[in-house]
């Protein structure tokens, strides 16, 4: 049994969707988690840092997630009917598009967490500001996992693949 995790390990494809949903799972909680530091724990910067260093942990986990999901990319078209290749390709575009917004939020709820020690009025407009950028990076890799869910079940093939899917 051991063996057959670590080749299922070796896998990229196999490591992608194992690691997506950090980049959409977690960082719901974290946007949870910033929004009740926010609503009921004003004062608690410890509560603030918190989900603002769960929101950017989970942003850019978004990098290893798109590097396993390229890599294994042939090896998942291959195994696609021609529906599925084209809804893969559209995943890859939407994740192409929207992989920088992840690294800004990643960024910036760094930059949140630190901004307050040498300005400490910033506090909670960084944090606000980290929340709004957090719900639509969510949004925007929810469409991204949209069409990520069609590439292998037809089941959840409600729709035609989007015109124009080629990368």
């Amino acid at each position: 049994m051991p063996a057959s995790i670590f080749q299922d390990l070796a896998q990229p494809e196999y490591l992608h969707v194992l690691l997506n949903p950090i980049p959409v799972y977690g960082l719901l909680t974290g946007i949870i988690g910033l929004a009740i530091a926010l609503a009921i724990f004003r004062g608690s910067r410890a509560a603030r840092t918190t989900a603002l260093l769960l929101i950017a942990i989970c942003a850019a986990s978004a990098w290893p997630v798109i590097h396993f999901g390229e890599a294994g990319e042939d090896r998942v078209l291959a195994m696609s009917d021609p529906t599925g290749s084209q809804w893969l390709k559209a995943h890859a575009r939407r994740a192409d598009l929207v992989e920088p917004l992840y690294y800004a939020l990643a960024a910036l709820a760094v930059a949140s967490i630190f901004l307050p020690r040498k300005w400490p009025s910033s506090a909670i407009p960084a944090a606000l500001l980290t929340l709004v950028l957090a719900v639509g990076t969510a949004g925007a890799g929810a469409w991204v996992a949209y069409a990520g869910g069609k590439i292998r079940h037809a089941e959840f093939r409600n729709e035609p693949p989007p015109p124009g899917a080629a990368r």
